[in-house]
C-alpha cells in the first residue's frame, strides 16, 4: 500500500510518500510545495497552486490513500482561516483524484511517531528518519508529512476494523449537516 502524507500550510505544504508492506515501512519521495513567491494578497493564486502541485504529486506517485493533518484553532483567527483555506485546497485535490482520505491530529501524529503528543518538530524529524532509515534528516514540512503517512499507516488498519466492528456513525462535526461526507 502507499501513502501520501500532507501536512497543509499556506505558505509551505509538505508532503510525504511511503510504502508500507506488513510493519514495514519504505520511503518513497517527500517535499514541499511553496507559494511564498507568490504576492502576499493573491488567495486565489496560492489555493491554485496547492491545488495543481498536490495533484501532481498523486499522478506522478500514485498512492493508494492519502492522509491529511487536522489544524488547531490558533491564537489569531485569521490565521486559522487561512490556514483551513489551504487544508481544503489539498483535501479537494485528493479527493478530486479518486483517494480515500484519512485525518488526524497533530498531536495523534506526534504521538504515533515519537511517543508523545507534545514532541518538538526536531523530535518528529529524527524520528521519521530513523522510522524510515533516511540518510539525513528531512525538512520540518516534509517530516510532519511523512509522520502522517507513517500515523496512517500505523493507526488505519485498526481504525478501519473499528469501524467495521463498531455500529459508531463517523461525527457530524466536521462534516455538512446534509450527510454528506469525503
Amino acid at each position: 500500500m502507499r501513502i501520501l502524507g500532507i501536512d497543509p500550510g499556506l505558505q509551505t505544504t509538505g508532503f510525504g510518500v511511503i510504502d508500507v508492506e506488513g510493519q514495514r515501512l519504505g520511503y518513497v519521495a517527500s517535499g514541499t510545495i511553496r507559494t511564498s513567491a507568490m504576492a502576499l494578497g493573491d488567495l486565489p493564486g496560492r489555493l491554485k497552486v496547492l491545488f495543481d502541485g498536490i495533484t501532481e504529486v498523486v499522478s506522478r506517485y500514485k498512492p493508494d490513500s492519502a492522509t491529511v493533518e487536522i489544524i488547531f484553532v490558533n491564537v489569531n483567527p485569521q490565521s486559522t482561516l487561512l490556514l483551513g483555506q489551504a487544508r481544503g485546497a489539498a483535501v479537494t485535490a485528493l479527493v478530486a483524484s479518486g483517494l480515500p482520505v484519512a485525518e488526524y491530529t497533530a498531536v495523534q501524529m506526534k504521538k504515533a511517531v515519537a511517543g508523545h503528543g507534545r514532541a518538538a518538530k526536531a523530535q518528529v524529524q529524527e524520528m521519521v528518519k530513523r522510522l524510515l532509515q533516511l540518510p539525513g534528516l528531512p525538512g520540518s514540512d516534509a517530516a510532519d508529512a511523512l509522520g502522517m503517512a507513517i500515523t496512517h499507516a500505523h493507526a488505519g488498519a485498526a481504525m478501519a476494523r473499528l469501524a467495521e466492528a463498531s455500529p459508531l456513525a463517523r461525527r457530524q462535526h466536521a462534516m455538512y449537516k446534509g450527510g454528506r461526507s469525503y
